[in-house]
């Protein structure tokens, strides 16, 4: 299958086997470029109306909530929490005592299934690597210019290259959202593409900052060119400039990732970031994704929740 003037092409490698369909960069100079984008957006089914959406937002979370209020709930939420500590007071002791609590907690309450992963920023990925000992809890820096995504791709590529040297094996990527909205999606097919390149052995979340994006439309077209280029996970926000996460945001992403399941027969996460503090705000999601995805998404291969308070309150639930 074409897009104007990008291949998609297969590919697998021996320890993940990738999207079926990765846009190629083939030439800058194809006047069909915009118009072969939008046959891949009319490939999926187009959004309903924002009252629709919400309306079905609404059902499901009726139908599921009360089901989840158990302990058994707040422990599969615990489980998917990707514990974060992004804040320019960071310094390395904070991380080694967030990481230590991690170690303290497998130790003393073994019924309590662990984080999914540490996320860091790319300076800090080292240390997360030598103090966390927990086994299966993944290493995860944000890269590429994060929270902005504006800086050079050169840059971009570096400091995700050596947040992967230094030992991270899950990297959170912003999708270049001023590119995107001036409508110039080669250029962010583009960057994401060589980011993808230096994560090949890596789990590599885009970012779509949904909060900027501006209509559920938007939200659906960044979510298919993130999933063309490779992204093993589709996130809300960054938790950082714009509104984070919402219920009909994640919504649409979900209705994407069903979509191209159907298509390609690959699943592909969803990350839900931003404003997610309780065990009864997670539940709202749960829902939405037990409803449109199925169980089959209700496990931190596929679904993730990147928080830091969510997780205490989480553990004050279970007490």
């Amino acid at each position: 299958m074409r897009l104007g003037t990008t291949t998609i092409r297969s590919y697998t490698n021996t320890n993940r086997k990738y999207m079926p369909n990765e846009i190629k960069k083939e030439s800058e100079h194809n006047h069909g470029f915009k118009s072969k984008f939008q046959e891949a957006f009319d490939a999926f089914t187009p959004i309903a109306s924002p009252q629709a959406v919400n309306d079905e937002i609404a059902r499901l979370i009726n139908l599921h909530r009360d089901s989840m209020q158990t302990k058994g709930t707040a422990r599969l939420i615990h489980s998917l929490i990707d514990l974060t500590t992004l804040s320019a007071t960071d310094h390395a002791d904070h991380v080694y005592h967030m990481v230590s609590k991690v170690n303290e907690l497998d130790s003393t309450s073994p019924d309590i299934p662990p984080v999914a992963s540490i996320c860091v920023y790319p300076n800090f990925v080292a240390t997360v690597r030598e103090f966390l000992g927990v086994e299966g809890v993944g290493v995860c820096a944000v890269s590429g210019g994060f929270p902005s995504s504006q800086t050079f791709t050169e840059i971009k590529v570096a400091e995700t290259a050596l947040a992967v040297k230094d030992g991270a094996n899950e990297i959170d990527i912003v999708l270049h959202v001023g590119n995107f909205l001036a409508g110039d999606y080669n250029a962010v097919v583009t960057e994401i593409e060589e980011l993808r390149d230096v994560t090949r052995d890596v789990t590599l979340k885009v970012i779509l900052e949904t909060g900027a994006l501006g209509s559920l439309e938007n939200i659906q077209r960044a979510s298919i060119i993130s999933l063309f280029c490779g992204a093993d996970f589709i996130k809300t926000s960054t938790g950082k400039e714009f509104p984070g996460a919402s219920l009909p945001a994640a919504y649409v992403m979900a209705t994407v990732l069903k979509e191209y399941y159907e298509k390609y027969g690959i699943r592909k996460g969803l990350k839900i970031s931003g404003g997610v503090r309780t065990v009864e705000e997670a539940i709202e999601y749960l829902c939405i994704v037990k409803g449109v995805l199925g169980e089959e998404w209700l496990n931190n291969e596929l679904f993730r929740f990147g928080a830091s308070s969510l997780e205490g309150n989480v553990l004050k639930a279970l007490q």
